[in-house]
């Protein structure tokens, strides 16, 4: 357990600061678990803890977690990853192919190393060639979409239901079963508790059933790689590489790292991962590609990965937070409403906590836009399923506006170097 260090004697430090991170991070999850209930009791809106809402939450988390994962991989070597969308469009349709041929586990695979081709690419133009890293992104999105089309005409056309816009289906269950823990089925004693929708006890057993009841095990595999690329990148060797790599590549060059090979390394697995976050997309689709099936998840991805400061705790709960809110304008958007009062709720602590700082400008700001949702709430404006889909972007660039001082990319993010260069 890492524990946080403060100078006793500063009259500042406070028992937040003095807490160690992994409490700090439960305290968080409680906090917000604590908020979702309240909103979920106030509005009635029981679909913002329901058992359906948590279970899709999972599955469109993933894909944005996979994507933010790669791109913190390539962003702590040094290198912006603005192409994660077209990693995704590539592991989605090279996941399309190969689970067609070789089922649900060909189509992990084959996502993966579709996804690691556009790392690759990424990789040749801005580490050989220097290009500016925005525009290569730029262009895997755009050229990606141009290569899945022409392959799909070229592969899919004339096979089965396959065509230039989307692949033929496969048996996603084959080989790879789903994990059900007995109890939390919709006739147990969980589910029981959950349709009596009382405040606190009915929203655990919602959530309870689905972070537990049910698991598709490629969904254990990807929930799995945060702990796994946690370890890399702060506890190994390499790890020290890369972030050394990211933050004064010219100090890693000195002291022997190659930092042309950590960055190409860094880059192909974060097309990888990407690629992969798109296979997850073809795996919830009965096992077909379709043609815009990403649906800039992997913009998500890289709003994820700066909305959680570049670690990967912070790329989870970005991911979890635009997986939830995907889910509401989907498959719960009778919910949508409690967003109101849940923004209500989040933005009055948030005011709280930036006025005992003294810090009066943001905790007025934020008392603002607690005051205009809460007028709306009380107005019984409904909220419009479209404005529902800028929400991540809007969350990403208020946690922008108000902790810009704290966020911090690796120095070197996004800078050109050349071996022997002096930075």
């Amino acid at each position: 357990m890492s524990t946080t260090y403060v100078d006793l004697a500063d009259p500042k430090a406070s028992w937040w600061t003095t807490m160690s991170r992994s409490r700090q991070i439960m305290l968080m999850f409680f906090g917000a678990f604590i908020v979702l209930s309240m909103a979920r009791a106030v509005s009635g809106e029981n679909d913002l803890t329901s058992e359906f809402t948590v279970t899709n939450t999972i599955a469109l988390t993933l894909p944005i977690l996979l994507a933010g994962l790669g791109g913190l991989l390539s962003e702590r070597a040094g290198i912006v990853n603005i192409g994660l969308e077209g990693m995704m469009i590539l592991g989605t349709w090279g996941a399309g192919f190969f689970g067609y041929h070789y089922g649900p586990w060909g189509a992990l695979i084959g996502g993966a190393l579709a996804g690691a081709v556009g790392g690759l690419v990424h990789a040749v133009a801005t580490v050989t060639f220097g290009v500016d890293h925005v525009i290569s992104g730029t262009a895997i999105n755009l050229l990606a979409f141009g290569w899945a089309r022409f392959l799909s005409a070229s592969l899919f056309k004339g096979r089965g239901s396959g065509s230039e816009t989307n692949s033929p289906g496969f048996d996603t269950s084959k080989g790879m079963p789903t994990l059900r823990m007995p109890g939390f089925a919709d006739d147990g004693w969980l589910a029981r508790l959950e349709f009596k929708h009382w405040p606190i006890v009915s929203d655990l057993a919602g959530i309870s059933r689905g972070l537990v009841g049910s698991w598709k095990v490629y969904e254990l595999v990807a929930v799995a790689v945060v702990p796994l690329v946690a370890w890399l990148v702060w506890k190994t060797k390499f790890g020290l590489r890369l972030r050394s790599s990211g933050e004064k590549p010219s100090a890693a060059d000195s002291l022997g790292v190659n930092v042309v090979v950590v960055r190409y390394l860094a880059v192909i697995a974060s097309g990888a991962l990407a690629g992969v976050g798109g296979a997850l997309l073809v795996l919830r689709n009965n096992g077909a590609y379709s043609e815009g099936q990403t649906n800039s998840r992997g913009y998500l991805g890289l709003a994820a990965l700066i909305f959680g400061n570049w670690k990967p705790t912070g790329v989870l709960a970005g991911a979890t937070l635009f997986g939830f809110l995907d889910t509401l304008q989907l498959t719960a958007s009778t919910a949508v409403r409690g967003l109101y009062l849940l923004g209500v709720v989040g933005c009055l602590i948030g005011a709280i906590v930036f006025f005992r700082r003294k810090n009066v400008r943001v905790g007025r700001s934020l008392a603002a836009i607690c005051a205009a949702l809460l007028l709306f709430y009380v107005s019984g404006i409904d909220m419009n399923e479209d404005l529902v889909k800028t929400l991540p972007y809007v969350g990403t660039l208020l946690v922008l506006a108000v902790f810009s001082r704290r966020l911090r990319p690796p120095a070197a993010s996004g800078q050109p170097w050349r071996k022997g260069q002096i930075t």
